[in-house]
């Protein structure tokens, strides 16, 4: 039986403008922001990497801290659009202090500077943001075909914009007159930009109605909840602990792609060559994007899909590390399109996976926690995103790396090969494992079925 419709073309484009915006704050700070503080600030790589880990500890309560409060939020926008429209002011502010760093301040005080600004950002302002927009996944339809699709829009404007702003950023910083009043400029467009299009991405799209399908009975139900219950209840769910770990590995892979500027400028002795990675990337994964939905329907679910692309992005992420060693760039971005078409299908659907695993929880619970379920989604960017790029500043610190110098050591030139081109490898190889379990798909469609043969009348009981 085919699933009612909700939402047409220009809703689908709404929504997935919103990561234009996202991106404008995500794709700035995991390939700029380190370079930026040690490079042109002059902070030591090791002390931002500790600070930025610090930060962590807050990002930790505030996921679900914002996740719950989206789930006990009435409105007439609705539970999360007025958690995506509002925050995105402070993300915006808060960007630009990331890259404004006063260089007239002493060391002790532009640490702190950075600290404050990172963590008001991440903990507070982008985790209310994101948690809110993954959210509207589950709360504008409820037909999976276009939960997929939304991922696929989403997706496809996500990496439109990493294309963007990892090919321009460099060039655009050198024409404003490069330094620290370069970064800063590029900053506060990219904040203007991304304020503007949430803004237009939050009013594009509208709500279900909280009375549509017993959504009301639901909702009424999950305010006996204390917190703590909640918490408890996502932790029975076994899908969302997977998901979880493997959406923070999904940033994690990010994190050590990003050290790719790194790699570019002190390997392969030309950081403009980033760029061209970061094209390999980005426009394989928005051309595999565009289909994904078709393939998933004519596959019949995301599970085989996702299991088959991570096998090919371990091959092609094998065929990067070869040709790294080779000295080929051609083969890199060959073998890196590859990769990322593996990598493209989990990326285009995990949003709908999510809310795949918040509907195991309410069938399994009666209790309806679709804020929470995707805090998931801001918990892993941060985590995965944040600690990946703390520890490979931590990891370069070690190493004895030197700020603009013409040649690294030893040490850290191997360091660099092994973010690069080993850790993809090992990461892939750990999310491969884990979508191994996510079946949730199935185990919705058994539950569905258990529960629509107990709504069927027995006819022997009628004789």
């Amino acid at each position: 039986m085919e699933q009612k419709k909700y939402l047409k073309w220009y809703h689908k484009v709404g929504y997935g403008s919103g990561d234009v915006a996202g991106n404008c704050v995500y794709a700035l700070l995991t390939a700029f922001m380190m370079i930026y503080l040690t490079d042109t600030v002059g902070l030591s790589m090791g002390i931002v990497s500790t600070l930025i880990a610090v930060s962590k500890i807050f990002d930790g309560v505030s996921d679900f801290f914002f996740g719950r409060m989206i789930d006990k939020t009435h409105s007439k926008m609705g539970k999360a659009r007025p958690w995506m429209l509002w925050p995105y002011i402070g993300c915006s502010i808060c960007l630009v202090a990331c890259f404004a760093i006063p260089m007239s301040w002493g060391d002790t005080a532009q640490y702190v500077f950075f600290f404050i600004a990172y963590t008001l950002l991440n903990a507070v302002f982008f985790t209310a943001n994101n948690i809110a927009y993954a959210s509207l996944t589950a709360l504008i339809t409820k037909n999976t075909s276009e939960r997929v699709q939304l991922g696929s829009f989403r997706f496809i404007f996500a990496f439109g914009t990493k294309i963007v702003i990892e090919a321009v950023t460099i060039e655009a910083v050198a024409w404003l007159g490069g330094g620290a009043f370069g970064w800063r400029t590029i900053a506060i467009i990219y904040a203007i930009l991304g304020l503007i299009v949430n803004t237009i991405s939050v009013f594009s799209v509208k709500e279900l109605p909280e009375e549509d399908e017993n959504m009301e009975e639901e909702s009424t139900e999950e305010h006996k909840l204390t917190f703590l219950q909640s918490f408890k209840l996502l932790l029975k769910n076994k899908y969302f602990v997977v998901i979880c770990i493997t959406y923070i590995l999904t940033q994690l892979y990010a994190s050590v792609i990003g050290i790719g500027t790194y790699y570019a400028k002190y390997i392969l002795g030309n950081e403009e060559l980033f760029s061209d990675l970061s094209l390999a990337i980005n426009i394989t994964m928005v051309v595999a994007l565009v289909v994904l939905p078709m393939i998933i329907k004519k596959m019949g679910g995301m599970y085989k899909l996702n299991m088959l692309g991570y096998l090919l992005a371990i091959v092609g992420r094998v065929g990067v590390m070869i040709a790294g060693y080779m000295g080929s760039i051609p083969l890199m971005l060959v073998f890196t399109a590859v990769s990322t078409l593996g990598i493209a299908p989990f990326q285009g659907d995990v949003n709908a996976l999510i809310a795949s695993c918040s509907e195991y929880t309410t069938l399994t619970t009666g209790h309806r926690l679709d804020g929470m379920m995707f805090s998931c989604s801001s918990l892993g960017i941060k985590i995965g995103g944040a600690f990946g790029t703390a520890i490979c500043g931590w990891l370069l610190e070690a190493t004895g790396y030197v700020e603009n110098a013409a040649v690294q050591n030893a040490a850290t030139t191997g360091m660099l090969h092994f973010l690069y081109l080993w850790a993809p490898i090992i990461i892939c190889a750990l999310v491969l494992f884990l979508i191994s379990f996510l079946k949730v798909e199935k185990a919705n469609a058994k539950l569905l079925a258990e529960r629509k043969d107990k709504t069927v009348p027995n006819v022997s009981d009628n004789v």
